[in-house]
């Protein structure tokens, strides 16, 4: 696609996605203070937020409030500025508009009318953190938990059998109480805490999730987990899903051996005597 930026110095008609800085207000890019410098209107999720580093880049340009409690009151005004031709950007309150952020529903509603959508690239918690994790390059982004625990571990199980790496958000309120869920469904795997990416007390916590603790004192800031992929142990049960274990782990006080191979037999593929051995070293262990 040809750059929006026109001769005449003026942009393509249409909503631009403009991701903003995470953290550090130096991260924005130069392309990103040029359209919305050019534009009629952004919308922004908190104008007191987006205000700084408006502000600082001498951006001014009318501000419309744009967040999950309004995205969908809002639909047809945005739609009616953009069919007259207005040039309207979207921001967040950090990060890519759209991803865990509002977006979606606008971007529907545009790709409806056929109106032209223009995303920039930029700062992004996900990819920063992945990074720096040193897992995995295939990974899987779920952004926040459900709210309810049986939720949580409904997914995470299901989760549990993928081998790739994943990234979550989480408030630090909410750190404490999923710890022992992620030790339950993710064994034998390693997690990367990053904490305030970019910002003056960035900070990267990395456990082996097996051995992590809830944390004494409360994390501060924004958190980004990342949890690497499967650990592969070539000597011990590496085709049974974790799923699997978890079940296991389950009946090996319940039932005999010899039972519990027949009932995972049943929906696994994994050779029966795979499954015999899994149980006796578990029971062992025990």
């Amino acid at each position: 696609m040809v750059n929006p930026i026109l001769y005449n110095n003026t942009l393509k008609k249409g909503l631009y996605l403009i991701p903003t800085p995470i953290g550090n207000l130096g991260d924005i890019t130069l392309r990103a203070i040029e359209y919305l410098k050019n534009s009629d209107f952004i919308l922004c999720e908190d104008t007191r937020i987006s205000r700084k580093i408006l502000d600082k880049y001498e951006i001014n340009v009318k501000l419309i409030s744009n967040h999950k409690f309004n995205e969908t009151k809002n639909l047809s005004k945005i739609i009616e500025l953009l069919k007259k031709n207005k040039i309207i950007s979207m921001i967040s309150d950090a990060g890519t508009p759209g991803i865990s952020d509002p977006g979606r529903i606008l971007i529907n509603e545009c790709l409806k009318h056929k109106i032209d959508i223009i995303p920039l690239p930029g700062p992004s918690a996900v990819t920063t953190a992945v990074s720096i994790s040193g897992f995995k390059e295939k990974y899987f982004f779920y952004g926040f938990f459900p709210n309810k625990d049986r939720e949580i571990k409904e997914e995470l199980e299901k989760l549990s059998n993928l081998n790739f790496c994943f990234v979550f958000f989480i408030s630090p309120k909410k750190l404490n109480k999923i710890i022992p869920i992620l030790k339950k469904y993710f064994i034998g795997r390693k997690i990367l805490i990053c904490r305030e990416i970019s910002k003056y007390y960035e900070e990267f916590i990395r456990f082996d999730l097996d051995e992590l603790q809830p944390f004494k004192k409360e994390l501060k800031g924004e958190l980004t987990l990342v949890i690497s992929e499967k650990k592969i142990d070539k000597n011990n049960s590496q085709n049974l899903s974790e799923s699997d274990k978890i079940n296991i782990n389950k009946m090996i006080n319940k039932l005999s051996i010899r039972e519990i191979t027949d009932l995972i037999s049943q929906n696994s593929k994994v050779p029966k005597k795979e499954i015999y051995n899994y149980c006796l070293k578990l029971k062992n262990e025990k």
